[in-house]
């Protein structure tokens, strides 16, 4: 396995790529985006245990998108049996998965639990949902630098498992090395990844103005159909970033063993790598 280094700019075609699939195949990857959300919510409603299994299942939703995508890239139809792609690959893989699952899970919570020494909890209660957000709450500093301490720990957190899940099914490697190859492989092409952010955040931004245009209006004329508006379309935005994720791990790491069916055919020279 390969560390190939991409120019910056390749974060905008990883975008454009991703855009370009969710097209080709909008009802059969959202579909499988929201059957995905939903299994994890039905999860999390489960007492104690539900919200922990709900975070172990993240990686394994995020390998759907991927393996999904990179089945829409080559014209063929994305099937909701995807949804176990994690699961039936064998033992050794489904252990693996389940491991990487249970350590994204744990690093999660750790992070939950970090900031709450700072805020005594508030914004851990916030993001799981068990206290609404005002605005005055927001306002309070221990808050905002619990908040701020979360989104700092999260990042590496967030660029170990970026391609973990992947690496694990295409390259059958260890839980482990995959989190090591993946935050090494995100670091090497920083470049890339800060572009990628960044045309997610400008779509995010268009998309959001467009919306609250629209909803404004159908608020006076229709009334409540505005919020389920916002809501689906902040799902259908969700489910084309997912579907991008296969195209910057594509890019990243050679194919395993010469198979060549993650590598696009338009996609021309391969860029330069180096041994990971």
């Amino acid at each position: 396995m390969k560390l190939q280094i991409v120019p910056p700019g390749t974060g905008l075609q990883w975008v454009l790529q991703g855009l370009r699939t969710f097209k080709s195949q909008p009802l059969a990857l959202a579909a499988l985006f929201f059957l995905g959300m939903a299994s994890m919510s039905l999860i999390s409603a489960l007492p104690l245990i539900g919200p922990v299994i709900a975070l172990a299942l993240l990686p394994c939703i995020s390998l759907t998108m991927m393996v999904a995508a990179s089945e829409a890239a080559h014209g063929r139809k994305p099937t909701p049996a995807l949804l176990l792609v994690a699961f039936r690959s064998g033992s050794q893989h489904l252990h693996s998965m389940l491991m990487l699952g249970g350590l994204y899970a744990a690093g999660f919570l750790l992070i939950i639990g970090a900031s709450s020494l700072v805020d005594g909890g508030t914004f851990a209660s916030v993001y799981l949902g068990q206290t609404p957000m005002t605005r005055e709450l927001a306002e309070e500093p221990e808050f905002q630098s619990a908040m701020w301490l979360s989104m700092f720990l999260y990042l590496p957190l967030s660029l170990a498992f970026w391609h973990a899940p992947a690496l694990i099914h295409w390259h059958g490697i260890s839980p482990v090395k995959s989190l090591f190859f993946s935050f090494v492989g995100c670091i090497r092409n920083i470049g890339a990844y800060l572009v990628f952010g960044v045309c997610w955040i400008g779509v995010f931004i268009v998309s959001g103005m467009a919306l609250a245009i629209v909803t404004g209006i159908l608020a006076m004329l229709i009334g409540s159909i505005a919020g389920g508006l916002m809501v689906a379309t902040a799902l259908m935005l969700a489910a084309i970033f997912f579907t991008s994720i296969v195209f910057t791990f594509r890019d990243s790491f050679s194919p395993p063993d010469g198979d060549q069916t993650l590598i696009d055919s338009s996609s021309g020279t391969a860029p330069p790598s180096s041994d990971s």
